[in-house]
């Protein structure tokens, strides 16, 4: 990752037939845009591309879980349970439609554990969000069992895996929807930019119309359709251009994808030689999307003393331990109920009440695990030099 590695021919030639029409809003001016519908294309190749039914971009993958969860329902008063180790956007994206996030443990997926997901279920769950973090699955068929018995939906947070699958089925599949991110670090990326994909004809409808502001885009979802509107909505739309990088980008994905296992495997085997060394529970490996590398050592001590000698032959991880973006115990902003708003919303009611208290020692099974995990990013191109100097340095490592 990222896509941006492999920009070429392709990506310009979409671009240009863009500019050629001078059109860059995705909908209207039908007569001077000659037939280009970049988004409304890239659309329907990533959800035939995934096995689905519909896809509706938006302008982040923020804005994907945003959309989605305002067509799901959900609102003030609810709770979303979702994992404890993901991108801050998902906890976001939760605390701006005005409900509760609510934190379970991690496994050895380094995904949301479903041992804990039931524990944590109440009355007033109306929604689940497990994350397939860093590229590979979380167990997502338990997930989706065990929210069907409770009637609750699940949305798959799908931002860090797109082209990853279990047993051939795409990710973002099993549940209700599934949403992506494109930003500029993703395999595939549009700079800005997020899907969701769905098989609910009713649900993307709704999705649809939320994301424009509440236009109705009954006549044609290439137009915005009457005035009749349902609800209010937002913007959320996708530009031209996104969407000509997307169509671009995408037809690059299952190649890239295979790029980055032959990246991994490499440096897979070359970590095998550290003492005590144990790698990331993955549900299907062959569905791997092989955006990253994490493995496990013995104690937090090992792992700091391992990534010590790998800093010191340019080749230090990343431990989300100490990553203030990723974990739990380290959002301060969110422990601490810090907001912008004065009444204190979303974190106190109007009138001073405190909706919410978190607990940055609340989930201990999850802090043990990221404290001795190490992650490495795989670029879709890497250099034989490069490699080559990673796995001396994870050679090295095996002394620490």
């Amino acid at each position: 990752m990222p896509g941006y590695e492999i920009f070429g021919a392709e990506e310009k030639k979409e671009i240009m037939d863009v500019l050629d029409t001078g059109v860059l809003f995705r909908y209207e001016f039908g007569a001077q845009r000659q037939g280009v519908y970049k988004v409304l294309e890239f659309e329907k190749q990533f959800a035939a591309y995934c096995g689905t039914s519909y896809g509706q971009a938006v302008t982040s993958g923020t804005a994907a879980l945003k959309v989605a969860l305002a067509a799901l329902g959900v609102g003030p008063g609810d709770e979303v349970i979702t994992q404890g180790f993901t991108f801050v956007a998902t906890w976001e994206a939760i605390l701006d439609i005005g409900a509760i996030p609510v934190f379970t443990e991690i496994d050895a997926t380094l995904n949301m554990d479903p041992v804990d997901l039931e524990k944590k279920i109440t009355a007033r769950t109306r929604c689940i969000i497990p994350v397939h973090m860093l590229g590979a699955q979380a167990r997502i068929q338990e997930i989706v069992a065990i929210a069907g018995r409770h009637g609750i939906p699940v949305l798959e947070d799908t931002a860090q895996a797109a082209g990853a699958r279990i047993n051939g089925q795409h990710l973002g599949t099993f549940g209700d929807c599934g949403t992506f991110s494109f930003d500029a670090v993703k395999t595939m990326t549009t700079g800005e930019g997020g899907m969701i994909i769905t098989a609910d004809e009713k649900l993307w409808r709704t999705m649809s119309e939320y994301h424009d502001h509440g236009h109705d885009h009954v006549v044609n979802p290439g137009t915005r359709g009457g005035e009749g509107r349902r609800f209010i909505g937002f913007n959320y739309r996708m530009m031209e251009l996104q969407g000509a990088i997307g169509l671009a980008q995408l037809a690059k994905l299952d190649s890239m994808i295979v790029a980055q296992k032959k990246t991994k495997a490499a440096l897979k085997e070359a970590a095998s030689a550290i003492p005590g060394v144990q790698f990331r529970e993955l549900v299907d490996e062959a569905g791997d999307s092989a955006t990253f590398f994490c493995f496990l050592l013995e104690s937090r001590d090992h792992c700091q003393r391992v990534n010590k000698v790998l800093g010191e032959n340019k080749a230090g991880a990343i431990n989300f331990g100490e990553n203030t973006w990723h974990f739990y115990p380290r959002w301060e902003h969110l422990l601490a109920g810090a907001t912008v708003a004065r009444s204190g919303w979303p974190f106190f009611e109007p009138g001073g009440k405190r909706r919410v208290v978190y607990d940055p020692q609340s989930l201990p099974v999850s802090a043990a695990l990221i404290s001795r995990t190490l992650v490495y990013p795989i670029p879709v191109k890497m250099s034989e030099e490069r490699l080559a100097e990673m796995r001396a340095a994870l050679h090295q490592a095996a002394k620490a």
